[in-house]
């Protein structure tokens, strides 16, 4: 969810906390290991900070996790179909 509203623009905590419905400290958290894999990138604005992402390729990643989502969903209904 967080790197879907960062696809939309540059956010602050605040906004993602809303957006997500997670706390402050549980979106920091997550932004951490976002920024350490590479995936989002920060910059500081007096007391805020805020996050966009480093890569422009996530279009074409949740297109991807898509397909395998369809296609593990069709494995298993077949599967429970037999």
């Amino acid at each position: 969810m967080i790197l879907d509203a960062l696809q939309r623009g540059e956010r602050c905590v605040c906004e993602l906390t809303r957006i997500v419905g997670a706390d402050q400290s549980t979106v920091s958290k997550h932004l951490a290991i976002l920024k350490q894999a590479g995936l989002v990138a920060d910059r500081r604005a007096g007391a805020m900070i805020y996050y966009r992402p480093r890569v422009a390729c996530l279009e074409g990643f949740w297109n991807c996790v898509e397909s395998v989502l369809k296609e593990n969903l069709k494995d298993q209904t077949a599967a429970l179909g037999s």
